[in-house]
């Protein structure tokens, strides 16, 4: 069985097209754990009146407040052998749940099944969203969606399922750290879990004004990167080697403050020439050429734009250093 956990607030005018996009599946042995986060619409009633008709869906109410305790919730009352979520916005493929299940079963425990997305909206998709669902993609297509983990979350949150036992010892959603979808994310990569490969969309992301993760302060750029630098620290992170930050924008010198703060060392290079020899928090900046001098350095690279980081990778191929090893892309 699956247990697709569904936390909800204030979503009425969605929920019906999600309910009955899970009620569409080719898959049916599924359940629903619908949580309340102290919605003030009729969301509530909307959800009860679909559990009312199918005893697979199943509604409850936030034992706290916001996503993560009501994931948890939901999560309390599952008893599933495969876990994933869904957002009650949103909407899945018919045969979403069938294409996951079967690829669970065909490469075991320690994968993660996902699926390719893609936003809609009643105004129209905003060219970030569109650059981001195909970055998405592009990796899903190829299973590589850890290659490039610190940039973005690399696993869209209402678009993956698990065997319940790797969602355990992946922590499932107890840490208390947002963005939750993106924590998650790097947990399941903690525990070397695989992606599996998927060439279908599998599920209809929403797009709108009020969403979220557009209006929720922990969905702002300085979550993500204390996300990034928690894990990198934490995982990738050699302290025997020399730690470098590439870029003085205000990522580099975000992550350079916090490292100053851990009072962890490091040289910081930048390509700007109205930079280089300035000071930043009392760190002066250099050349990216003194990267060659330093002993078998970790680089940061905070640089956003595309043609820059482009020219940087060629660099750092010239070196003979190699991604998610030597060089870190956070943007």
């Amino acid at each position: 069985m699956v247990s697709v956990l569904i936390p909800f607030k204030n979503t009425a005018s969605f929920l019906r097209e999600c309910l009955d996009s899970v009620l569409a599946q080719t898959y049916s042995d599924w359940e629903v754990l619908a949580v309340d986060d102290h919605s003030s619409d009729t969301s509530c009633e909307l959800v009860a009146s679909y559990a009312l008709k199918d005893d697979r869906i199943k509604v409850f109410k936030n034992k706290g407040n916001g996503i993560i305790p009501a994931l948890r919730t939901a999560y309390q009352y599952s008893s599933g052998q495969f876990i994933t979520r869904m957002d009650a916005d949103d909407i899945m493929i018919p045969h979403r749940l069938q294409v996951m299940v079967e690829s669970l079963h065909n490469y075991g425990k320690a994968h993660v099944a996902v699926g390719q997305v893609r936003y809609f909206s009643d105004r129209g998709i905003s060219d970030g969203y569109d650059r981001y669902a195909k970055w998405l993609n592009e990796l899903t297509a190829q299973g590589t969606n850890f290659s490039e983990i610190y940039k973005e979350c690399v696993i869209p949150s209402p678009c993956w399922m698990v065997y319940r036992n790797d969602f355990e010892a992946s922590g499932a959603f107890q840490p208390d750290r947002y963005p939750e979808d993106y924590d998650l994310t790097f947990r399941f990569y903690e525990q070397r879990l695989k992606i599996i490969p998927c060439l279908e969309v599998l599920h209809l992301w929403r797009d709108y004004d009020t969403r979220t993760s557009r209006t929720h302060e922990h969905y702002a750029q300085n979550y993500f990167l204390d996300i990034k630098l928690h894990y990198f620290l934490k995982l990738n992170h050699d302290p025997t080697r020399s730690l470098v930050i590439w870029g003085a924008g205000f990522k580099g010198k975000t992550i350079a403050k916090k490292l100053l703060e851990k009072e962890i060392g490091f040289t910081w290079l930048c390509d700007n020439p109205k930079k280089i020899d300035k000071k930043i928090y009392g760190k002066e900046l250099s050349h990216f050429s003194v990267l060659t001098d330093l002993k078998n350095p970790q680089s940061i690279v905070t640089v956003a734009n595309e043609m820059a980081q482009q020219e940087i990778r060629t660099y750092f191929h010239k070196l003979q250093q190699q991604p998610m090893k030597d060089y870190f892309f956070f943007c």
